[in-house]
């Protein structure tokens, strides 16, 4: 595939220290990517994330090696300036970010400031708006919005530039889980309608599993892991050791892969262990009522053994009341 940006045995340290907060790294990023780091604290993300929008070292100033180009440019030989106009980014702090009190002038002042054509300008206003689905917004002051609506203004404000790739520096971070989603939504949309490539630092790892392609892990400045979610989640123990954590459902498939129950790929979603569990419990039903879609790691596979087998937890004439009169019951089975 055909990348955008290439780092090649980059490392770096701030100012005058002498410890590195990366340490040679190398990665392309493809065009269409949809991309994911994790890490846990001081791994190297954010520098990472800066380094990819020109902001290392251009803003942050210190020891750089290496090269970090950027559809074919040198963030190195070419201004910040330069490099924006191909990679937006968002900060984690999204309110240092905002420079207008209307949502409608954060909007504007990104496309005067580079010169977009005025009679351009209100049509890349509106289809961002409506892209990003915050058209009602317009004319909203900005402190009064959610920060989940306000991550999605500066989103759409970095979008009606019409970059290549969009770099987000844990977006997430302030968000409940619904406000979360629909910031990954609206990231989705962007890659597959409008074809911007992605590149998000993220700690909600279930999240990453469900809507990156892949996923590049961080630890000590240096990269640990990386590739598709299935195969970087696999490697749990590694993660943990790391500091970092996987997706809850994954977490139960190692528990079934312990006991014997489950080999092979992880699980990173509801669905698939769902369909995985059903295999295991019922494994006729699951085979006839719950088809994985094609592709899925976690087609239901049939368990000769759990037919007629010996039961694992046996119920005999138990009766249970709550202290305070619950209601009380006798089962048998």
């Amino acid at each position: 595939m055909e990348t955008i940006i290439n780092v090649d045995d980059v490392s770096f340290s701030y100012g005058t220290q002498t410890e590195q907060a990366l340490k040679h790294i190398s990665l392309g990023v493809n065009k269409g990517d949809f991309i994911g780091i994790i890490g846990p604290s001081g791994a190297g993300k954010s520098t990472l994330a800066a380094c990819l929008s020109g902001a290392v070292p251009h803003h942050y100033t210190g020891t750089f090696f290496g090269s970090v180009t950027v559809d074919g440019n040198d963030t190195c030989e070419v201004t910040l300036t330069d490099v924006s106009q191909i990679v937006g980014s968002v900060l984690q702090d999204i309110d240092t970010q905002m420079v207008a009190s209307v949502v409608e002038d954060e909007m504007l002042f990104g496309l005067e400031n580079f010169g977009v054509p005025h009679d351009q300008i209100e049509q890349r206003v509106s289809e961002t708006l409506e892209t990003v689905g915050i058209s009602d917004l317009r004319d909203r002051e900005i402190a009064t919005l959610s920060g989940g609506q306000k991550q999605k203004v500066a989103i759409a404000a970095i979008l009606a530039m019409r970059p290549r790739v969009l770099v987000l520096d844990e977006p997430t971070a302030a968000l409940d889980p619904a406000s979360s989603t629909l910031v990954f939504e609206t990231l989705r949309e962007a890659n597959r309608a409008l074809g911007i490539t992605i590149v998000v630092v993220e700690q909600k790892v279930a999240l990453l599993s469900e809507y990156c392609n892949r996923v590049l892990v961080l630890n000590h400045g240096e990269i640990a892991l990386q590739g598709e979610p299935h195969e970087v989640f696999a490697h749990a123990d590694e993660l943990r050791a790391i500091g970092v954590d996987c997706p809850r459902v994954t977490r139960i498939f190692n528990s079934l892969e312990v006991d014997g129950l489950a080999s092979g790929t992880p699980c990173l979603d509801v669905d698939e262990a769902e369909r995985l569990i059903s295999g295991i419990v019922d494994p006729a039903h699951a085979s006839s009522d719950i088809q994985a879609p094609a592709g899925s790691p976690h087609a239901p596979s049939l368990r000769p053994h759990a037919k007629d087998a010996e039961p694992v937890l046996t119920f005999d004439h138990v009766e249970f009341a709550y202290p305070n009169g619950g209601a009380a019951s006798t089962t048998s089975t």
